[in-house]
């Protein structure tokens, strides 16, 4: 494909385009909007497990330099996303593409600073969308713009949002059920986020992406998103609700503040952190990483994934595939006391059917849960139990132990 003249990516580009009509984001139901980043291209085997898994997301660089070797050419197809694009539709699993990161054949640093480069970079994200047009894809606009390590010489607000300010409207134009996603940023970084929703970033984008990365249990994030969505409120256009997706988030075996995690307490955040995400009403919540990227055991980024480097299950891989299969086509209905930061209970319905999702941030201590009588079946978050117990209470409510590792009871129906 060749790149449309100047004159008309300029026409384009500076004119806001109205909020995409394109596919919804899932609804809050489990396991709809759970995802998985992912360092491959092509159809391997790794697709099935993801599959398997209960995710219905992946996200993946699609890569700028790797596609336009030569300028204006781009090779969807020997850089391997036409396959991975047909893998995962045929899986049924929806896709969120990064369009990143710099191409040297235009930009001498990891950043697009310059005229000429941002024209570029938009072509290129035009002829992707063009290219996998009418499969919902989600089309995000770089990966952590408000870090050095991904725009370099330094992060830019003014930079960056000319860059999307051009890229979303033509992503629109050629992808009609699409959504443009930006700006993907490390962590929740209020003053860089409100200094780019001054430029204007609210009126041309559809989803606003953050990754709430944290050495803290997934919980604290809980107060992060009220603030975020009262800073998205004053900027955003009259009458348009921009939603917040989790991008990015999850935690190494080798935590932020060097503390090991054992593999269990790794898929217990995993499980809590995508049950507060469904209970913020965050649609989309994409765990890193897929597997482990690499075998040093003392590299923190060899060690966030669901399955190990050879593609072994990990605790939280087992922990995902249980909560999607356990608690599949339930959504939250709303929390139950006792609801401190410190104990978490969520009654969760599927038509009829009630169930209880629930654990403590602290030592494991009796709860009592505020349910009509009845009896259900009581099972762990790694499904360790084939024949889980029955359980029954009476009276006031049902009395159990919640531990940090969540527990799911499935309430028999009346």
């Amino acid at each position: 494909m060749k790149r449309f003249a100047t004159s008309c990516l300029l026409a384009i580009g500076l004119t806001a385009l109205p909020a995409s009509a394109g596919t919804p984001l899932p609804k809050p139901v489990i396991p709809n909007g759970f995802g998985v980043n992912i360092h491959f291209r092509g159809e391997p085997k790794d697709l099935d497990l993801i599959r398997d898994g209960g995710f219905k997301f992946i996200r993946m660089d699609l890569a700028w330099a790797g596609v336009e070797r030569k300028k204006g050419v781009y090779d969807f197809a020997k850089s391997g996303y036409d396959a991975l694009t047909a893998g995962c539709v045929k899986r049924g699993i929806r896709i969120l593409y990064i369009l990143d990161y710099s191409n040297k054949l235009y930009e001498s640093e990891r950043s697009v600073r310059t005229a000429e480069g941002r024209r570029a970079f938009a072509a290129f994200a035009q002829a992707a969308a063009t290219r996998y047009k009418g499969k919902g894809i989600l089309w995000e606009i770089w990966n952590e713009p408000n870090i050095k390590i991904f725009w370099r010489p330094q992060p830019s607000v003014d930079d960056y949002c000319k860059l999307v300010e051009l890229t979303a409207p033509l992503v629109k134009k050629a992808d009609p059920s699409g959504l443009v996603v930006a700006p993907a940023t490390s962590e929740i970084p209020f003053k860089w986020l409100e200094a780019c929703f001054k430029k204007g970033m609210l009126k041309w984008i559809d989803v606003l992406s953050v990754h709430p990365y944290r050495p803290h249990r997934p919980e604290t994030v809980i107060k992060d998103y009220a603030r975020l969505r009262i800073l998205i409120k004053r900027y955003a256009p009259r009458g348009v609700k921009i939603p917040i997706i989790s991008g990015e988030w999850g935690y190494s075996n080798i935590n932020w503040d060097k503390a090991r995690l054992s593999n269990e307490k790794q898929a217990r955040y995993l499980v809590r952190e995508f049950l507060i995400n469904l209970h913020q009403n965050i649609p989309v919540s994409i765990w890193y990483d897929w597997k482990n990227d690499g075998v040093d055991p003392n590299e923190r980024e060899h060690h966030f994934g669901t399955v190990t480097h050879d593609l072994k299950p990990k605790a939280a891989y087992t922990a995902a595939a249980a909560l999607s299969k356990n608690l599949a086509g339930f959504s939250i209905d709303r929390r139950l006391p006792p609801a401190d930061d410190k104990n978490f209970a969520f009654l969760l319905k599927k038509g009829k059917r009630r169930a209880v999702a629930f654990w403590t941030t602290g030592e494991a201590c009796e709860v009592t849960l505020p349910l009509a009588p009845g009896r259900g079946l009581l099972l762990d978050m790694l499904a360790k139990d084939r024949d889980p117990p029955t359980v029954s209470w009476k009276g006031k409510g049902l009395k159990i132990t919640a531990s940090p590792n969540p527990q799911y009871l499935l309430i028999d129906a009346d």
